[in-house]
């Protein structure tokens, strides 16, 4: 069995429960889903879906810069909204994050998610 092992930093919000921000597991990191916390201040940034997303990219940057790896290395994300009419907002922002070749992506909407944000993304990135 590959060995696991679990990555934390400050430059993003501290797991809330039984989980990891991310586990890094040779080949893969597994990021958890990160949500529009600032984690200077533990509170949600303000502002619209575009706004959230930008928190969100932010942090699951800081994840992935813990590991070694930075968004370039993102092969798969999940996006989790609250409403899928903000998809065009998210999807403006999440492009900027992203270049070629663009991460595997599924997008789904929930009937809510942590704190009551908009948005929500969970990656997978490679080394």
């Amino acid at each position: 069995m590959t060995e696991r092992r679990a990555i934390a930093t400050t430059d993003a919000p501290a797991a809330i429960g039984p989980y990891s921000q991310a586990v890094d597991c040779g080949a893969l990191v597994f990021v958890s889903g990160q949500i529009p916390v600032d984690p200077s201040t533990g509170q949600l940034v303000d502002g619209d879906t575009a706004a959230q997303t930008r928190q969100v990219l932010r942090n699951l940057a800081a994840v992935l810069e813990a590991a070694g790896l930075s968004l370039g290395h993102v092969v798969k994300t999940t996006v989790y909204l609250k409403d899928l009419t903000d998809f065009p907002a998210m999807n403006a922002v999440y492009a900027e994050a992203f270049t070629a070749p663009l991460p595997a992506r599924a997008t789904v909407e929930v009937a809510r998610l942590p704190r009551d944000v908009r948005v929500e993304i969970e990656i997978i990135a490679a080394r």
